[in-house]
């Protein structure tokens, strides 16, 4: 369970400051697939930040299953956050490495080596037939399930995602949300998605927080999308949506 009490946020800049957050109540509950939708500016990046971490809250606590992180040692808080994966809006793969080493970096980096468990996310993310490539040689929507499959091979209770569907084609961008579902109800992970695509929210969200201007202005139950035909091809889906 993810847990905002009364968070706020700001950054100086120059004379001024900043508000990015401004007394934010909110609670996600485990397994849920959660979504951030607002402007740009509204505060979404800077939320998510601050459950893994990487920002601390100027006021307010952020709990991760009834625990503070900031009140954690530093040690602690690194232990913690690899309960904590990431996904980016911009892959953020190791352009010299192959799409199997990307995957198995988060294991490298807290020195363990285990190629069965990249093994087995490459093949969950449906990317094993390509795992001796370069991201050069990927496609978009290929970079980001390897992105999905890295933040994954430490089986993180918690995955955060930032706009990871943004740079994506429409049909790319369904390749990838399938795979979040999937991921979702295969591990049980709590997902927190940040979008300003309203319809990446409304394909799989439970629920969405609505942030403006640092605000929370609204917290609402997401009505699914009614069932629909799936076209297998870019052609085949932009007939279909522009007739």
């Amino acid at each position: 369970m993810i847990q905002f009490r009364d968070v706020s946020k700001t950054f100086p800049r120059g004379r001024d400051t900043v508000i990015a957050l401004d007394g934010v109540d909110l609670q996600i509950s485990a397994g849920e697939m959660f979504g951030i939708v607002g402007e740009s500016g509204s505060g979404k990046s800077t939320l998510l930040r601050l459950i893994n971490h990487l920002e601390a809250p100027t006021s307010g606590q952020v709990l991760i299953d009834g625990t503070d992180l900031a009140a954690l040692p530093a040690r602690q808080q690194r232990h913690r956050r690899r309960d904590i994966g990431m996904v980016f809006q911009q892959f953020n793969l190791l352009a010299n490495s192959t799409v199997e080493a990307n995957v198995a970096t988060p294991l490298r980096l807290v020195g363990r080596r285990d190629p069965a468990a990249v093994r087995r996310m490459l093949e969950f993310v449906r990317m094993d037939s390509r795992r001796a490539m370069h991201p050069a040689q990927l496609s978009g929507g290929e970079k980001q399930r390897v992105a999905i499959a890295r933040a994954l091979v430490t089986r993180p209770q918690i995955l955060l995602c930032d706009e990871p569907t943004s740079a994506l084609d429409a049909g790319h961008t369904d390749e990838v949300m399938s795979i979040l579902r999937e991921v979702r109800e295969t591990f049980g992970t709590t997902i927190v998605l940040v979008s300003h695509e309203l319809e990446v929210i409304k394909s799989a969200c439970d629920r969405a927080a609505v942030l403006e201007s640092g605000r929370l202005a609204a917290l609402t139950d997401v009505t699914p999308l009614p069932p629909q035909e799936s076209a297998g091809t870019y052609a085949e889906r932009a007939r279909r949506y522009l007739a």
